[in-house]
């Protein structure tokens, strides 16, 4: 795994929207940090990453840089308990017709 997702992983889920400007400037240029396309691995890590909200969009570019992977991570429904980034990368895999 790649030093900038273990960094941007290790900084732990991205922050709510509560957190400081500078807190999330600096979990975006982490992301940022990543070049494209990440492994299969780093995909994976990169699902724990996550927090719970769209986190002012950070969100929706950390759910386009793990699509930029093997595809699916998610392979099996992740539940309705689950986080609402984990129930759509699995559904916009359903909807690619990558899984049933």
């Amino acid at each position: 795994m790649r030093p900038e997702v273990q960094t941007f992983v290790a900084a732990g889920p991205l922050p709510d929207w509560d957190a400081s400007e500078e807190e999330i400037d600096r979990r975006v240029r982490q992301l940022e940090a990543i070049a494209k396309p990440v492994s299969g691995e780093e995909a994976r890590a990169l699902v724990s990453c996550f927090g719970p909200d769209d986190c002012y969009g950070v969100a929706w570019t950390l759910l386009h840089l793990i699509e930029t992977g093997p595809n699916p991570v998610l392979a099996t429904d992740p539940g309705p308990d689950a986080n609402e980034w984990h129930r759509r990368l699995h559904g916009r895999a359903v909807n690619a017709g990558l899984i049933p």
